[in-house]
């Protein structure tokens, strides 16, 4: 089992920033691929973006250029940069451990974005 733990969420204006982070309940070294999920009120959860543990990349395109992720596997935890935020990022969002076979999620942080 592997606790994910969001934080960071909050209230911010349009154009500014916030970084979430997921602290993970043990070690993600080599193991998982983490991702960022997001979830608006009355929609589908969305894919953000993830990253493996060779480091390699992927993000949605509504968010490329604004949002980075990153990883801190001593610490067991990845962040979420968000930079430039529009109103339409606000969304609960949530951290994702895919393991192939097996996986787990956060229990989500809001993000409000005002205009």
């Amino acid at each position: 089992q592997m606790q994910l733990v969001e934080s960071g969420g909050g209230l911010v204006q349009a154009g500014g920033s916030l970084r979430l982070s997921c602290a993970a309940s043990r070690s993600i070294f080599s193991d998982y691929v983490m991702g960022w999920y997001r979830q608006a009120p009355g929609k589908q959860r969305e894919f953000i973006a993830a990253m493996s543990s060779g480091g390699g990349t992927n993000y949605a395109d509504s968010v490329k250029g604004r949002f980075t992720i990153s990883r801190d596997n001593a610490k067991n935890t990845v962040y979420l940069q968000m930079n430039s935020l529009k109103t339409e990022d606000t969304a609960v969002y949530f951290c994702h451990a895919d393991g192939g076979l097996i996986d787990y999620w956060g229990q989500g942080t809001q993000v409000t974005v005002s205009s």
